[in-house]
């Protein structure tokens, strides 16, 4: 009876070890095929433009191929040629599998949730501040400004195009944390201006 259940941990961590390590990339564009849809890399790079670039991931195609490539072989998703509408080319399809599936739910459920690095920019600026003229520091939370708030009237505008699709329920909160975020980080840089101001007043 011992052996025997040995055998089955023994077997058990062969299966575990057998599991491909993915990056997280990796799982982003699983995620993408999560929904049932049968994509190209086209159709691919354009979700991860109306949704993922918001807060995680802009892709560019070679990147997508790469990641497919790399599903495919770890089994998680398969692919097939198909002719196209109009035009001379076929074109390559992909489709989560069943193991795909089963990985990505565990992946998403079980997986520590990482925190989030901030790489920001204007702040490093503001931090160097010193050794700028107050008048480009102003031009960068300015221009840091006006970014975020185009990102934000984006998001808002991808919230209004996926209105009535119901299969996209959460990614369409995912953008509207992304509008509530830029909002928050426009009112940050013209908070930073202001203060700014009155640092320029002290003697």
């Amino acid at each position: 009876m011992a052996e025997e259940t040995a055998g089955e941990t023994a077997n058990e961590t062969a299966g575990e070890a057998q599991k491909p390590t993915l990056p997280a990339t990796s799982w982003a564009v699983l995620g993408l095929l999560s929904f049932g849809e049968e994509l190209s890399g086209y159709d691919l790079k354009k979700w991860s433009d109306w949704s993922l670039r918001f807060f995680y991931w802009s892709p560019s195609f070679s990147q997508i191929y790469g990641e497919l490539k790399r599903l495919e072989k770890a089994g998680y998703a398969s692919s097939r040629l198909v002719a196209p509408e109009s035009g001379t080319r076929d074109k390559r399809v992909y489709r989560i599998t069943d193991e795909g599936m089963t990985a990505v739910r565990e992946w998403a459920r079980e997986t520590p949730v990482d925190p989030p690095v901030l790489k920001h920019g204007p702040m490093l600026r503001l931090w160097l501040g010193h050794l700028l003229e107050p008048e480009k520091m102003r031009e960068v939370l300015v221009q840091h400004q006006e970014f975020a708030e185009k990102m934000r009237r984006r998001a808002v505008a991808d919230v209004e195009g996926a209105q009535g699709e119901t299969a996209w329920a959460y990614p369409t909160l995912t953008l509207k944390w992304a509008e509530r975020y830029y909002a928050s980080e426009r009112d940050l840089a013209a908070a930073m201006l202001a203060d700014i101001e009155e640092l320029g007043k002290r003697p």
